[in-house]
């Protein structure tokens, strides 16, 4: 890719990958549209509960990137992002980490256990202050985690909390297409 001074948008999806009305997937289009790079984590096609793997494509994707990138990360996609951070070094101008699953804990039927996620790599989840800005938003009605645990993690991780409400897992699972706030909250993100 060629270098650039605007940082480029890495979309780093949660374990359901890519959803054509998630909201992630909506803001890389408009982005694409209005001028922006943005380059999103794919899809793996095996080995899809790997923590390695992901952690695996999340660098590869940044590796490709000559310039800076701001990570736009959703649910597994952040706790991605943050075993990504522990390994590895980039130009990261910042991470906007949206709805943290709480791994810790059991998680609601239809998702993997804790057993499963422990086997797989993501546990435990990394506590370390992350080596770039982030905002992390939480939901006070997430199935997948509540907002104290949320907060919690941000302040492990040195991240400023946004609490956005009732909005569940802001996916559309719970009512939830495009979000123009992320928009928003990236700004704040790239201007520092």
């Amino acid at each position: 890719m060629s270098r650039t001074t605007e940082p480029v948008v890495v979309i780093v999806p949660g374990l359901r990958d890519h959803v054509e009305e998630h909201w992630q997937t909506l803001l890389a289009n408009r982005l694409t549209e209005a001028g922006r790079t943005v380059c999103t984590v794919p899809p793996l096609t095996q080995d899809q509960l790997s923590r390695e793997a992901r952690v695996a494509a999340l660098a590869k994707v940044i590796s490709e990137v000559d310039g800076p990138v701001v990570l736009v990360a959703h649910s597994a996609g952040v706790i991605t992002t943050v075993h990504w951070s522990q390994w590895h070094e980039a130009d990261v101008r910042g991470a906007l980490l949206v709805t943290p699953p709480d791994f810790e804990t059991p998680l609601p039927e239809g998702y993997p256990a804790r057993e499963v996620l422990d086997a797989n790599g993501w546990l435990p989840v990394p506590r370390s202050p992350l080596p770039f800005p982030s905002i992390v938003a939480a939901s006070s009605n997430d199935p997948l985690g509540t907002v104290e645990r949320v907060a919690h993690l941000a302040r492990a991780w040195c991240g400023r909390l946004v609490e956005l409400g009732a909005v569940g897992h802001l996916n559309p699972a719970s009512g939830h297409g495009p979000w123009p706030r992320a928009e928003e909250l990236l700004r704040e993100l790239e201007l520092g």
